[in-house]
């Protein structure tokens, strides 16, 4: 059967790794998994109550397409209570996870051969969607005295239609400040190209509040989700905030792509937005895992990271132990039984020598894969 050139997307790595996790695991291992860029939480206990109050009196069929309009309103909300800022809710747009969310926006700014830059390291699947959109993902090298986040310098001599970044950022966990974000937009507004702000992980900061995009423009798409500091990854619902004249293009689209969210995971995330002290309890749990990786890692023998400002991941360069971050991720795999990301997922050029630790789950599990990385590293010679 014939088939299309834009479906020849690379795998998503991590995916790989965890499905070799679980075939270790099925074989009776005892597998410690760093790999997944996921809550070990469940969805917040009102959320499951809210949700099941409400499949007893309601049916669940579609909603309008740009979402449930309390949720909407109720995420404009958290933009006053996180940012200060004055957000019409008629700006909200709810999605299928913030995949949806990223599919919407590729669809709506640019048009087939666009070329949009994104940092790398980056989240791989940027890189595939375009890709299977007929787009140009152009990565742009980052450097570790900028924290592995790009900066005007880096962007200023090419040639873009729009630019992507994440703050806080995966795979490195690093930030961009207000200054730093300020003159990212104002070089796209230079250039004419279109602004792109993930900011999946707000929420998950340690020692400064994430800057959101809509703080200094309203000339942005931001993409947001309730998969990380909401800890619903598997509910598939998100939202993006986009410029009043863009709602009715993004409505369109959104009616002949998804119909709709999920209904079901639309109740749950409304009162998932209530559930405050669970939600920050989740995030002290990352604050201790945070602080054992930064003072555990390096005594495993990867010490060459710059310290996450927010998210749950750490990512280490180790160029001093392989050229080969797969094989080395399947050998950390075998020998000590924790599952890692091979830095290839985010960077394909320099991803070879890096590799991606995430700390998301339970601190006990976290204690227990930096003890089996020191005995692993120890036997290596390291």
């Amino acid at each position: 059967m014939r088939n299309s050139r834009r479906g020849a997307v690379d795998p998503f790595i991590v995916m790989d790794v965890m499905e070799a996790a679980r075939q270790a695991e099925a074989a009776g291992r005892h597998i410690i998994h760093m790999e997944v860029g996921q809550p070990g939480t469940a969805a917040p206990k009102g959320a499951q109550e809210a949700l099941t109050e409400t499949m007893s009196k309601d049916a669940l069929g579609y909603t309008v397409a740009l979402g449930i309009p309390e949720l909407r309103a109720r995420i404009a909300q958290l933009y006053m209570d996180w940012y200060g800022v004055d957000l019409d809710p008629g700006r909200v747009i709810v999605t299928p996870g913030s995949s949806g969310a990223f599919l919407l926006a590729f669809t709506a700014l640019f048009d087939a051969g666009d070329k949009v830059a994104i940092g790398a390291p980056g989240y791989p699947s940027y890189r595939q969607i375009l890709k299977a959109l007929s787009l140009e993902p152009l990565d742009v090298p980052s450097a570790p005295e900028n924290r592995l986040q790009p900066v005007p310098d880096d962007l200023r001599n090419m040639a873009f239609d729009g630019l992507m970044v994440a703050s806080p950022a995966n795979p490195t966990g690093t930030m961009l400040d207000r200054d730093a974000m300020s003159a990212l937009i104002d070089l796209c507004r230079e250039k004419g190209a279109a602004f792109i702000s993930d900011e999946i992980y707000h929420g998950i900061e340690y020692e400064a509040k994430a800057v959101s995009a809509l703080e200094l423009t309203d000339d942005c798409y931001v993409i947001n989700s309730f998969s990380k500091y909401f800890s619903m990854t598997g509910w598939r619902v998100g939202w993006m905030v986009v410029p009043e004249d863009d709602v009715r293009k993004i409505e369109r689209l959104a009616q002949n792509m998804f119909i709709c969210a999920s209904h079901a995971s639309q109740v749950a995330a409304l009162a998932a937005m209530q559930c405050h002290d669970e939600l920050e309890a989740n995030r002290a749990v990352y604050r201790v895992n945070r602080a054992l990786m930064i003072e555990g890692l390096p005594k495993a023998g990867f010490g060459k990271f710059a310290p996450p400002d927010g998210a749950f991941y750490v990512y280490v360069d180790v160029s001093d132990y392989t050229t080969d971050s797969r094989a080395f991720a399947r050998e950390i795999l075998d020998e000590a039984g924790v599952a890692v990301t091979p830095g290839l997922d985010f960077d394909p050029d320099r991803g070879a020598t890096t590799l991606r630790f995430s700390y998301a789950r339970s601190t006990e599990d976290i204690a227990e894969g930096i003890e089996r990385l020191k005995t692993f590293m120890a036997k290596r010679g390291a």
